[in-house]
């Protein structure tokens, strides 16, 4: 990480991590992940600098609020940013497009699942309120995902505390590891989803034909 946010992170706590996290959900670019920020402000709840449960309500608020600025502002006036939308703002057509399928075909979980991810989180709350998914449906979504995302990353940066330093070593393969660790889960929820709903199938069809 960089050593500005090194600094910042431990000298401001909660402030920064608020600020940081929240900039990235509305789409500023950072030269690092939220993923990481969380990850290090973990390690210093480890290091008793940050009171862990403190830090995981501080991501999610930063999260929550941050993530349905985004799905409001698309759903309220999606068309009309889309058409004049400024050359920073990275939504290409084929990411949309592709996206806005995958999340009316899967519902509900294939919302959680993206929201989850870390290249797919901030498209998922515009691609939402350009398809119009209703808020009764999305705010729970965003609520619980960004529980588990503050949760999970938090969590991590807190056990792997007495292995600091061989995580900093190795970081550079960290993108690595959790896209395989992200890509492993994404399939084994789908399989679950796809043989739940099979069987939900066959029992409707044993129902109709009785």
């Amino acid at each position: 990480m960089p050593e500005e946010v090194v600094f910042y992170v431990t000298k401001y706590g909660y402030l920064a991590i608020f600020i940081l996290v929240f900039l990235q959900e509305i789409g500023m670019p950072n030269p690092f992940p939220n993923e990481l920020l969380l990850i290090f402000s973990g390690y210093l709840t480890f290091k008793g600098v940050l009171f862990l449960p403190f830090v995981i309500i501080t991501a999610l608020s930063a999260d929550f609020i941050g993530t349905n600025i985004l799905y409001f502002l698309f759903y309220n006036a999606g068309a009309f940013i889309m058409k004049k939308k400024p050359g920073w703002l990275p939504l290409s057509s084929a990411i949309m497009n592709r996206l806005s399928i995958k999340i009316s075909k899967g519902g509900v979980l294939s919302m959680y699942i993206f929201r989850l991810t870390p290249f797919t989180r901030g498209y998922t709350s515009v691609i939402t309120g350009l398809v119009q998914v209703k808020p009764k449906v999305f705010l729970p979504i965003a609520f619980f995902s960004g529980i588990t995302w503050a949760t999970v990353y938090v969590v991590i940066g807190s056990l792997i505390g007495p292995s600091w330093n061989l995580f900093t070593q190795n970081i550079d393969c960290f993108g690595n590891y959790m896209i395989t660790m992200l890509v492993i889960i994404m399939c084994t929820v789908l399989l679950i989803y796809s043989f739940r709903k099979k069987g939900k199938n066959k029992v409707n069809a044993v129902i109709n034909n009785s």
